[in-house]
């Protein structure tokens, strides 16, 4: 079904390929698992299939690409587009409309498809993928595990050969990530084609036909999945492991050391129920895993602790004194899910910079200077000082604006899911610098799914969805 032939790709304005001389064969109806480090090559393998190296991102390409036995080296973005559908990491770059519905319906609409057929064809597969309930909701007003589902069913409706899925379990809880893995078993069985890209490994143990590991540019392992077993395979590329088992209890925690008391809150959005309706609870000092299921309001209650989302009745407090909710974020820092919408700077040396001209004013310019270098560097990018953010790879942009966070030097650092475009080895470095925060003072609250950063670092959790009037000690 693909086949790729000597090919070798470099982004404009680089000096190196990003890819270099690939050869890489997939057969109908198999599933293939791309890995390998951040920055190693993989998302430029899945644009050179899609079409976007060079079409999109222009750059200088060599060699051939073959989908289902034509050569697809000088077709147009549309043409491919027809035959190879994409499920991006941050699935909302590629929505058109406001609307959940709409957003499906588009995909039908191009094709020319009756109205009547068109809502037939929407309520199955909104049946299909579970997301009945958020069928007339604003895109916006989703979680990212949410909007992935609304991804690929838009996917489905175009009926492509070949699916590719970048980073697809990055944002889903554990039950969802199941379902994924059920679904693409499913597709299998249809005879799709698809290739996945991901750092997390084990949902994929009993599906996936071929593992390919990539390092450099180049694809140095080739296997089923058994080769992932091997422990010398996993330090040499710094990947994950391929299971992974929840070891930590992750009940509410009761303590009464708060760092955060949340007194009677309540918020909606607009036209909505709410998410949150007269609830008190306190956060611990530590690292807090805030866990919960996709759409149960974790994003949103990080957003109201930060002052983004402004609730509608309540009380916040840090250390036992009342805060307004406009000075919420003059104590705290958040890492969101989309790191391209934190990132304004020219270089990822002055990205971090900014930060510090802000909070830091008073130091000189060689002690700033020294600053930066060193953050960068215990996050292993000093390297990249000089490169433009947005011309990173996911997990070093992932990386970047974490360290942009701890910049700030804040009292309590909120991260959403801060670990879901990292190999392993980036995983364990986030993690000890998050321990290394909480050894500082800082209260660390954590949305993840991402079980092994789990098993690393929390101390206590908080699980929603709380119930209404509930009052949760944790």
């Amino acid at each position: 079904m693909i086949q790729l032939k000597n090919i070798t790709y470099q982004y404009p304005f680089q000096n190196t390929p990003a890819l270099k001389n690939i050869n890489l064969s997939i057969s109908k109806g198999d599933v293939v698992l791309c890995t390998g480090s951040s920055g190693c090559g993989k998302s430029t393998l899945i644009r050179v299939i899609n079409g976007l190296c060079p079409h999109y991102f222009k750059g200088n390409i060599s060699g051939n690409i073959f989908i289902d036995n034509q050569d697809y080296s000088n077709k147009s973005l549309s043409d491919i587009s027809r035959v190879v559908g994409s499920l991006f990491q941050d699935p909302e770059q590629q929505f058109f409309a406001l609307n959940v519905d709409d957003e499906l319906a588009f995909n039908l609409e191009w094709q020319g498809m009756d109205s009547s057929l068109i809502k037939e064809q929407i309520t199955k597969i909104a049946d299909d993928f579970g997301i009945q309930n958020i069928l007339y909701n604003q895109v916006t007003e989703i979680s990212e595990g949410q909007k992935q589902k609304i991804g690929l069913a838009s996917i489905l409706l175009n009926n492509p050969k070949v699916i590719i899925l970048d980073e697809p379990t990055a944002n889903l809880d554990p039950e969802s990530t199941i379902w994924l893995a059920q679904k693409i078993e499913e597709l299998k069985q249809k005879g799709y084609t698809i290739l996945i890209v991901d750092h997390r490994l084990y949902y994929l143990k009993n599906i996936v036909d071929k593992v390919i590991i990539m390092q450099n540019g180049e694809i140095k392992e080739e296997g089923d999945f058994n080769i992932l077993y091997n422990d010398n395979i996993l330090s040499k590329y710094g990947l994950r492991h391929p299971e992974a088992i929840l070891k930590r209890d992750t009940s509410n925690n009761t303590d009464d050391n708060h760092v955060i008391q949340c007194k009677d809150i309540s918020f909606k959005w607009k036209n909505n129920n709410y998410i949150f309706n007269n609830i008190s609870f306190g956060i611990p000092y530590g690292i807090i895993g805030l866990l919960g299921h996709n759409g149960a309001g974790k994003t949103t209650l990080a957003r109201i602790l930060t002052g983004l989302n402004k609730i509608e009745q309540g009380s916040i407090f840090i250390k036992d004194q009342q805060i307004n909710t406009n000075d919420l974020i003059k104590h705290s820092a958040l890492v969101l899910q989309n790191a391209d919408f934190q990132l304004y700077m020219r270089t990822c040396f002055e990205e971090v910079l900014s930060i510090i001209n802000i909070n830091q004013p008073q130091l000189s310019k060689q002690d700033k200077e020294t600053k930066v270098s060193d953050i960068l560097a215990s996050f292993n990018l000093l390297c990249l000082k000089d490169r433009h953010p947005q011309s990173l790879s996911g997990g070093e942009k992932q990386r970047l604006v974490i360290a942009c966070a701890i910049a700030k030097e804040p009292d309590i650092l909120i991260l959403d899911e801060p670990t879901s475009g990292l190999d392993g080895a980036n995983m364990q470095i986030i993690a000890n610098i998050l321990k290394e925060q909480s050894n500082k003072g800082v209260s660390v609250i954590l949305i993840t799914h991402d079980i092994e950063l789990i098993n690393e670092v929390c101390t206590s959790f908080i699980t929603l969805p709380l119930e209404q009037g509930e009052k949760n000690e944790t």
